[in-house]
């Protein structure tokens, strides 16, 4: 019998590590920029063409690599960051695995360019599928260039199934975030098809952030700050007014690195108990030093899940953090210049000799005594009668058609959240704002794909700002939300003037109107129109709707009802939650019996 067990060669295996290492053009980004950052870089250009489908390249100014090290960089398991397992336990850098450039070369075409410090000339080396094809000297600043061509050229399945422009771009400005939130001392720049995306100078953590995010981000942030034995923790939460329901930027980072962390989630969360209502998101940037060898980030091959030593300590110590942070905010006080139509306290005067009040009384006055009734004069009126002479004495027949007309059911509202009426089975309970929902949501569904959704004007225009992430799905949406009835106006620096709305919106906020839209479409909206049609209509059916509490009368709730049994679907909101339920006549006799 023949064996059947052999080596796989160096170019598939290097394709089966590249499956899960490089996932899309994101993961290309990230592990160039991190090499960069390992390398002392101080200023990281980062230019793409077609969201990277096209061409990838990021240049540093760091300290480069020689000859011999250039052509070894692109073997497996080829790096400079550790030697031996003990390092593993030690680590001080991005990168470790020797993994990412041979993975990168693997699935594309590489061209790099490197020098370093008191060399004359530099290496140019270009390779095609972990092949080398040329290697000669060239004349380059210090520093490293790399330019990543075609993509997954050689794993057709795997390019197709990248996503559109907009969304692949999305995942890398993304991936730029969660580096340059960690690195203010670094220069970045983004470029997407020649056009500047961001262009960060190096400052002040929080600098950093508002650069990022905006300005007016910057006024939500209170400051974090705890040193203990078991770890450091600095940075910044939002304050309870900046919480969201939807795409709250949430960050933890540990030695440097971005992390998830869901139980550490939960302490910060905690922390806002009771102060933001459930389900609301609040924003923060939560940086943990951390002794390396307290941790491990060698579980998982992208280096985002991370594994503590001290996990319920650092989680104690997070959620005290936060607290601290939310207790010196509240702490400050308020002074309040709004004093029309208030009573005026005078100031108490020491030396000055009050009175004490006098009391007044009715010595007269008798509670047993029952009052004597007033008579009021009545004023007669002649002729009265001739007012109603020509008046017929029966009345008309639309009059008697009028009143022989039989009344429309009576419902009954329970606590302003629920329709009560009686139907043959039993009694109809109905949650009137997802009903609400339900309708509105059909309506605006319908309106997009028919392109009828009449806007207003706003009489003063407001504005919007939006990450840059956030940036590149507004433009893609854009075209739907002119069908919705929305006019928005580019100001540059990724902020908007909202100029129109659609029709029947008073009394809403339209910034957080607009946020939830494009939060929705990055949620849902996956490219399909259909898809992002229904995400922007669930989104402004969830605004517009009747709030829980409304109260509403009789015929209010009868539009409400004979609007919602005309919908395609009446048991449930377009989100999958019930909106009506009836309890049968049964047993509202058992419970009575």
């Amino acid at each position: 019998m023949k064996d059947v067990i052999h080596l796989l060669p160096d170019a598939v295996a290097n394709q089966i590590a590249a499956g899960e290492v490089i996932q899309r053009p994101a993961s290309v980004i990230k592990e160039l920029i991190e090499n960069a950052v390992d390398a002392g870089a101080k200023t990281i250009q980062v230019l793409v063409v077609d969201a990277g489908r096209t061409s990838i390249q990021v240049i540093d100014d760091g300290k480069g690599m020689s000859e011999t090290d250039a052509r070894l960089a692109f073997e497996r398991h080829a790096t400079s960051k550790i030697r031996k397992a003990d390092d593993l336990f030690a680590l001080t850098t991005m990168g470790f695995r020797g993994e990412a450039l041979p993975s990168i070369a693997a699935v594309s075409q590489v061209e790099l360019r490197t020098k370093m410090a008191g060399s004359e000339l530099g290496t140019y080396l270009t390779l095609s599928a972990s092949k080398v094809e040329t290697q000669e000297p060239v004349n380059c600043p210090v520093g490293s260039n790399f330019k990543v061509e075609n993509l997954f050229f050689n794993v057709p399945a795997r390019r197709k199934f990248l996503k559109t422009n907009a969304t692949e771009l999305n995942n890398i400005l993304t991936a730029f975030e969660r580096i340059v939130l960690v690195y203010p001392d670094i220069n970045f720049t983004l470029h997407s098809n020649g056009q500047e995306l961001l262009n960060l100078k190096s400052g002040s953590l929080r600098q950093r952030v508002a650069d990022v995010f905006g300005k007016r981000f910057n006024q939500e942030l209170l400051d974090v700050k705890v040193e203990t034995a078991i770890c450091k923790i600095m940075g910044f939460v939002g304050k309870p007014e900046s919480a969201r329901k939807k795409g709250a930027h949430d960050y933890f980072f540990v030695n440097g690195r971005f992390m998830k962390h869901a139980y550490f989630h939960k302490a910060v969360m905690q922390a806002f108990d009771r102060m933001v209502p459930a389900g609301m998101q609040v924003p923060y940037f939560i940086y943990f030093e951390v002794a390396p060898s307290d941790i491990d980030v060698n579980i998982h091959p992208t280096k985002t899940e991370i594994k503590f030593e001290n996990e319920q300590a650092i989680w104690q110590i997070l959620l005290a953090a936060v607290k601290d942070a939310i207790g010196k905010f509240c702490e400050i006080p308020q002074i309040d210049f709004d004093t029309e139509g208030r009573p005026d306290i005078p100031i108490f005067n020491h030396d000055e000799q009050v009175a004490p009040p006098k009391p007044s009384y009715n010595s007269s006055y008798n509670p047993f005594r029952q009052p004597q009734p007033v008579e009021r004069p009545r004023k007669s009126v002649e002729g009265w009668e001739k007012l109603y002479e020509q008046l017929p004495k029966e009345a008309p027949q639309e009059m008697e058609a009028f009143v022989a007309e039989e009344k429309s059911p009576v419902h009954y509202q329970y606590k302003g959240r629920y329709i009560m009426t009686a139907v043959k089975s039993g009694l109809m309970i109905i949650d009137q704002n997802r009903a609400d929902v339900r309708i509105r949501f059909e309506r605006y569904l319908n309106q997009l794909n028919s392109q009828t959704i009449n806007s207003q004007r706003v009489l003063f225009p407001e504005v919007v700002q939006f990450a840059p992430s956030d940036a590149v799905i507004l433009e893609k949406i854009l075209p739907e939300l002119h069908v919705m009835g929305f006019e928005l106006s580019d100001l540059g620096q990724y902020s908007y003037g909202i100029i129109a709305v659609p029709a029947g919106l008073d009394g809403l906020n339209y910034v957080q109107l607009v946020k939830d839209l494009v939060d929705d479409a990055v949620e849902k909206g996956k490219g399909d129109l259909q898809e992002i049609h229904s995400a922007l209509a669930l989104s402004l059916a969830r605004h517009a709707a009747i709030p829980q509490g409304q109260i509403l009368n009789n015929d209010e709730m009868e539009n409400i009802v004979n609007e919602l049994f005309a919908c395609l679907n009446v048991n449930y909101t377009p989100d999958g939650k019930a909106i009506l339920c009836i309890l049968p006549q049964k047993e509202i006799e058992q419970l009575l019996g």
